[in-house]
């Protein structure tokens, strides 16, 4: 069966289906964006403040403890678990569009290392490597990346009319 450029043959309740999902998948999933720059500050620093705490920073305004092994662990199996379903659904979706075949495959695949390197890497750092924060911060600004293009990619090709006949 031939999945590339199929995106363009369904019809248009599974369009509307399919734009709803991801519209609100992207809502969710930015949100949570908004929720790590609150927390943890989108640097390395404030990424190692956020799980281990800053309890010996006389000057910090906000308190904040290293976290217990139980926060951790329940983090890690909360994101890897749900995050691996956000990415199987969409690289479902994305593999019916037209689109390279490489390009593809990095856009389907990707995420789901990014998943495994930035919440093991998060587990890693309370364990006590500390340069897994650089592993992070890469790792999620590349979920980030790869995420945003497969909306893209999925949502303009859900609505090229143009290409329905071709």
């Amino acid at each position: 069966m031939e999945l590339n450029g199929l995106i363009y043959t369904f019809p248009k309740e599974i369009k509307l289906l399919i734009a709803a999902f991801i519209i609100v998948l992207s809502v969710g999933f930015f949100t949570g964006l908004l929720f790590v720059g609150e927390t943890s500050s989108t640097n390395p620093h404030g990424i190692e403040e956020q799980y281990l705490g800053n309890e010996n920073n006389e000057s910090a305004t906000v308190m904040k403890f290293k976290k217990s092994e139980k926060e951790m662990l329940t983090l890690v199996h909360n994101h890897i678990l749900s995050m691996s379903i956000i990415f199987f659904l969409v690289g479902i979706i994305l593999s019916t569009t037209r689109l390279n075949k490489t390009l593809k495959l990095f856009l389907i695949i990707e995420p789901f290392l990014s998943v495994i390197l930035t919440f093991g890497g998060l587990y890693l750092l309370w364990a006590g490597f500390y340069w897994t924060k650089y592993i992070v911060m890469f790792s999620g600004i590349l979920m980030t990346l790869t995420f945003s293009l497969s909306v893209l990619i999925i949502l303009k090709q859900l609505f090229d009319f143009k290409k329905v006949n071709n």
